[in-house]
């Protein structure tokens, strides 16, 4: 499937940044440490035909990437925004181009994109969803679970989500909470759709112990090695029998080429943020669907913008496993936007309406705002 065509170009009169701190619903725990209070930048392009939003997915530490909040937050405001408001008019396949004199900061650009993208296509009365090419009006639903305090809670936390009816269980584990958790989480609920997430947490020292993992009948194993251990996960692939799953390794669509033609991954995971925007995931999607490769959507706790926008990316024909777009409620109890996205039957609905298909709740986006800053042509 080609790239989809281009948005029309757009005015930029300004852009709006906020940092917004909205508390989870609990604790999230993963091997790089526990988020209680999701810290995030939200984006608005102001244009002369509207606004459009996106969202910056760094964490407040930069544990999971080296991008994190404040570090985007100075790029953006002192780098990025200007840069793009130096132009008379732009497209969003623009952006990335003009954005790739600065080296880095992914997650970033990604935001910007995507507000670009949004006003873009309010303006033209068309979904993101069309636009990037989806084939399907939902799509199905997986959760992600942290690291629990035992193995008896972590099953208590499955079973909750299971009975939401959440269609595969992703747990998050590290050393020392691996073997242990998964067995429980396998004998208490049989053959369930299973698979669990390292963040990079193991060394090829760990091989065996790894290897174990092979007798639960998993999904995959989501990056069990360090991001730049292409090799070292090649080496790996050849041990184990679960399929490994590259994420923090999958940078772009050559990084995602690469990982491929070293056999270091046979499934990827595709984060947006991550890769530096959505039409670069895109991308990463043809490049896989063209060779066999299933692909699936990653989260990182996105508020109901970048949920929404992932839904409308994991709607493309590659996307065949359930991703990590989960209800707005398993992580917030408030969202900022108006319809949050909601389970229904295993799935969430693909937004229809212009652009990204959500409206933003104005109310909840000011009580969260813990900083704001506006820049103007």
């Amino acid at each position: 499937m080609p790239i989809p065509r281009d948005a029309a170009s757009v005015v930029l009169e300004g852009f709006e940044l906020r940092v917004l701190h909205i508390p989870l619903v609990s604790p999230f725990t993963t091997s790089f440490g526990t988020e209680r209070v999701r810290e995030v930048i939200i984006v608005r392009a102001l244009t002369a035909d509207g606004d459009g939003w996106g969202e910056i997915v760094t964490q407040e530490a930069p544990l999971y990437s080296s991008e994190y909040t404040h570090g985007a937050w100075d790029v953006a405001l002192r780098w990025l925004c200007p840069a793009l408001l130096e132009l008379d008019a732009l497209a969003p396949a623009q952006v990335a181009e003009t954005l790739r004199p600065f080296v880095g900061h992914r997650m970033a650009k990604a935001g910007l994109e995507l507000a670009v993208l949004d006003a873009a296509l309010r303006a033209e009365d068309r979904p993101l969803s069309a636009h990037l090419g989806a084939v399907v009006d939902r799509v199905p639903s997986g959760v992600s679970v942290g690291i629990q305090e035992s193995a008896e809670s972590l099953v208590d936390a499955v079973g909750s989500y299971l009975e939401d009816g959440y269609e595969r269980i992703k747990i998050k584990i590290k050393p020392g909470r691996d073997i242990a958790d998964t067995a429980a989480v396998r004998d208490a609920f049989g053959t369930i759709p299973l698979q669990v997430d390292a963040n990079s947490a193991y060394t090829l020292a760990d091989a065996d112990t790894l290897a174990e993992l092979d007798r639960f009948d998993l999904l995959l194993i989501e990056q069990p090695l360090q991001e730049d251990d292409l090799v070292d996960h090649a080496v790996l692939a050849e041990r184990l029998s679960t399929p490994i799953c590259l994420d923090e390794s999958i940078t772009s669509a050559k990084a995602a080429a690469d990982a491929l033609a070293l056999g270091a991954t046979s499934v990827i995971n595709v984060k947006a943020g991550r890769v530096g925007g959505y039409l670069e995931a895109v991308r990463i999607h043809d490049l896989c669907r063209a060779a066999g490769v299933p692909v699936w959507c990653g989260g990182m706790l996105e508020t109901g913008i970048g949920r929404a926008a992932n839904a409308a990316l994991a709607a493309l024909p590659g996307f065949t496993l359930p991703g990590d777009i989960s209800a707005s409620g398993r992580f917030y109890a408030r969202d900022i936007v108006t319809e949050p996205a909601v389970l229904e039957d295993g799935h969430v609905r693909v937004p229809t309406g212009p652009g990204l298909g959500v409206e933003i709740d104005p109310v909840a986006l000011e009580e969260f705002t813990v900083a704001r800053e506006l820049l103007h042509r």
